[in-house]
């Protein structure tokens, strides 16, 4: 029979991805769970799994395209139940094709809206191996994904209770109805109309530029799209302020240079990034209104009790800003290299969602490759970023107009950009400061964090 793959949707307000590489080939033998596609979606890349057991009949998509969630990657040709899977099998005629059905057990367990089995592909090795029919199994994870622990669960059901299979697929059939059935309206209920955008501005059309020179076309890759949306989305719905200050951290930098490279001995490197997320934290304890999130439609503001702080981490591929968690439940060594060893795997493409997800405060540092100045983009929903431009040695005036001295300083210019509806200018003056003290004085630094 004939099986249709489309790309599921991953949630999180994903809409599209862009194929990375095409594994199979049509006419390709292919089991369930074997790796068919590399996708690369909202920065994360993806190895996507087979949902089924059969043969590759017609590709849909190339390396490189941007697809679309639902859109069809693939059609295969499966066996009958009890049937072996063939090499290749002739194209049915048209109106065959439409007259085949799936038996309802495996429709029903198996998809929602015409969507594979949604699993990972550790987990539906793990049903390989315990010979578990992963389209009978009900998904207790998000959106109906099936887990690790539902196969196991599963498994231990069947050996216990043959009948048992037919009864959870239909259980899973039911729940799947229901939860279509919730997505519907009544039919005697208004639905409230979208709410309209009445200062939105239509953007006109670009102009010929080829009508004044040579020009060249690039598409946008996956990271940059992502990042694209992102910054639309914060700067249209965050009203951004800028603090500008400089902290003096010549006796930090000492530090830092003295206990380098017992740090480098456990695999971390002691970074100024590294010292400053502590030292914001320390700021983020003092103010809480900077480590939080506003919901404008509930007239709240969500005060986070945990510290996940955003790392942007420069890559070829783009910007791309991994979540450090705990920061302050971690020693200095732990958290350089906790980085490390992350900005590394990002480096690699090889992160995951969760990795990207979470944070309650970002940090950018386009300092170490130049820069005195610059203007950061808060990262939605968060509600501050604080910008690291380069450190300078200058000359710094200490004393008084009586009695002065003038002294070299290693000086690191701090850009704080905040939302104006969560803080005012007097609470992101407070907050530099107290990371301005913070980074001034080891010892000080050290009792904070």
């Amino acid at each position: 029979m004939t099986q249709v793959f489309t790309l599921p949707d991953p949630g999180e307000g994903i809409h599209e991805a862009e194929i990375l590489d095409v594994l199979v080939s049509q006419g390709d033998a292919v089991r369930e769970g074997e790796i068919v596609l590399q996708i690369e979606t909202d920065k994360a890349v993806i190895e996507v799994p087979s949902p089924f057991t059969g043969t590759v009949a017609e590709m849909k998509v190339t390396k490189r395209d941007v697809v679309r969630v639902g859109a069809v990657l693939m059609t295969f040709t499966t066996a009958e139940p009890g049937q072996a899977p063939e090499r290749q099998q002739q194209p049915q005629p048209a109106e065959e094709a439409q007259d085949v059905e799936q038996p309802p057990q495996k429709v029903a367990a198996a998809q929602t809206n015409g969507h594979p089995v949604p699993a990972a592909p550790a987990t539906r090795r793990l049903a390989m191996e315990l010979g578990v029919d992963l389209q009978a199994v009900p998904g207790s994870g998000p959106g109906g994904r099936v887990t690790a622990e539902d196969v196991r669960a599963f498994a231990g059901k069947s050996k216990t209770n043959g009948a048992t299979q037919p009864a959870v697929a239909r259980e899973a059939e039911e729940r799947a109805q229901e939860a279509v059935s919730a997505t519907k309206a009544p039919e005697d209920q208004a639905v409230a109309p979208r709410p309209g955008r009445p200062l939105a501005v239509e953007l006109p059309p670009l102009p010929d530029f080829s009508r004044w020179g040579p020009v060249k076309q690039e598409a946008l890759q996956s990271v940059r799209r992502a990042m694209a949306r992102q910054m639309s989305l914060a700067w249209a719905q965050i009203p951004h302020v800028m603090h500008q200050d400089v902290a003096d951290i010549t006796a930090l930098e000492l530090f830092r240079r003295r206990h380098a490279a017992e740090v480098e001995q456990h695999g971390g490197k002691l970074s100024l990034t590294v010292l400053v997320m502590q030292a914001v934290v320390t700021a983020l304890k003092q103010f809480p209104r900077f480590n939080a999130s506003l919901d404008p439609e509930g007239g709240q503001l969500i005060l986070k009790q945990y510290y996940h702080i955003g790392v942007a981490v420069d890559t070829e591929r783009g910007l791309i800003v991994p979540v450090v968690r705990d920061v302050d439940r971690q020693s200095m060594t732990e958290l350089a290299v906790v980085l490390t060893e992350l900005v590394e795997r990002v480096r690699q493409g090889k992160v995951n969602r969760d990795d990207l997800q979470g944070g309650t405060f970002t940090i950018t540092n386009p300092g170490v490759i130049g820069g005195t100045t610059f203007t950061p983009i808060i990262n939605y929903p968060e509600v501050a970023i604080l910008g690291l431009a380069r450190t300078r040695l200058e000359p710094v005036v200490q004393g008084d107009l009586d009695n002065f001295t003038v002294v070299p300083r290693l000086c690191l210019p701090l850009h704080l950009a905040f939302d104006h509806r969560v803080n005012d200018g007097a609470d992101a003056a407070r907050f530099l400061r107290t990371l301005i003290e913070t980074l001034r004085d080891p010892e000080t630094f050290l009792l904070r964090v």
